[in-house]
């Protein structure tokens, strides 16, 4: 059974304190050269008050937290880790019976605390920030839906050129015809809209022309027809819904918002940012774990003998971090085009750590 002694306590405090150190420091770092700047910039250029800049880099905050909790915690358990290890403190420890599995145990659990801090992070407080900065406001060009039968065929388009919450510009309309070729797509009529007023329940368009297309492709004539309803009830809503989150990032939903979204790119075939979604929302769950697997793998990388060098721990430290946010879009885009499915995309980058503590251990032979 696990027993807290005198030791875990010792552990426990030193490596939170490197790691809160690391955090601060990692965060000092991610603002000042992009973050701050902007921000002063927005002070000369936009006349924005000081209130507002510090409201501003408040926003900022949960952003950088959510990458630098990992990053802390690998940081932190490296430092002492090897400050244990050149004090010659682990040594002792081990030569009183403890393993090195159960020595690292204090490091693990603050990881355990961080994962579920991190998890809320970005299920909270990112979205929250990110509205609070106009993140989920939104203002779109060229969305487009295709309107299906019963049987599936298309039998309708709708390219938005513009909009604002509630109003709609600049609307084009195409009736597909019902005679197919292998080569072409052809229409029956086409419409032009100045504007569209969105309701819950119907889409009113309005300064509407109507061009009636002939089977050869030519125009038959033009019809003013003034105002006229393409959506009504539930799939209204549900397309002005679709059509004003797919300008939002990610991070402005929250888990339960971030669902329901998906289930609207399922339910309309937009697959492509179905599978991106669905992968961003695995991450959500599966990125707050490398806080415990980086405090493992920075407790591996800090055990070395008393004359090593200490430089070559961080080195590599950094080599993970660098290689696990470079190679997070990567693997976004491979699930987006359907090469890999979502949660293995999401899923690979924990099984290369899983992977990189085992080979770690076999080589530090602890």
């Amino acid at each position: 059974m696990f027993k807290i002694s005198v030791f875990d306590k010792y552990i426990f405090k030193q490596v939170f304190l490197a790691t809160v150190v690391c955090l601060l420091l990692f965060v000092v770092v991610y603002i000042a050269p992009e973050i701050l700047v902007k921000i002063i910039k927005k002070i000369f250029t936009l006349h924005i008050t000081l209130l507002h800049a510090i409201k501003l880099l408040a926003y900022e905050l949960p952003k950088v937290l959510a990458k630098a909790l990992p990053v802390g915690i690998l940081l932190g358990t490296i430092f002492t880790f090897d400050k244990l290890s050149k004090d010659s403190e682990l040594s002792i420890l081990r030569g009183i019976g403890l393993s090195f599995t159960r020595i690292m145990m204090p490091a693990v659990i603050l990881g355990t605390v961080l994962t579920y801090l991190c998890f809320m992070v970005g299920d909270f407080l990112i979205p929250y920030a990110s509205k609070a900065e106009g993140e989920n406001k939104s203002f779109q060009t060229n969305f487009v839906y295709i309107q299906k039968d019963e049987n599936n065929i298309p039998k309708r388009g709708i390219i938005i050129s513009n909009y604002i919450p509630g109003l709609v510009r600049k609307l084009f309309i195409v009736d597909f015809s019902k005679e197919t070729y292998d080569d072409a797509i052809t229409f029956e009529n086409i419409y032009f809209a100045d504007w569209a007023k969105v309701k819950k329940d119907n889409w009113t368009l309005y300064g509407v022309k109507k061009y009636r297309i002939s089977s050869g492709g030519i125009y038959e004539n033009i019809k003013d027809v003034g105002s006229m309803n393409i959506l009504e009830g539930k799939e209204a809503s549900e397309i002005y819904e679709l059509m004003t989150n797919t300008t939002k990032r990610d991070r402005t939903f929250t888990n339960s918002e971030l669902k329901r979204y998906m289930k609207l790119l399922s339910d309309y075939g937009y697959l492509d940012e179905y599978r991106f979604m669905l992968t961003k929302y695995y991450q959500r769950f599966l990125h707050p774990l490398t806080c415990i697997l980086f405090a493992i793998i920075g407790c591996l990388l800090g055990f070395s003998p008393p004359r090593s060098q200490r430089l070559v721990g961080f080195t590599v430290a950094v080599g993970i971090v660098f290689a696990y946010y470079i190679t997070l879009p990567f693997f976004d885009l491979l699930a987006q085009k359907g090469v890999l499915p979502p949660f293995v995309s999401a899923f690979l980058p924990i099984l290369m750590f899983l992977l990189a503590i085992v080979y770690i251990k076999k080589y530090k032979d602890v």
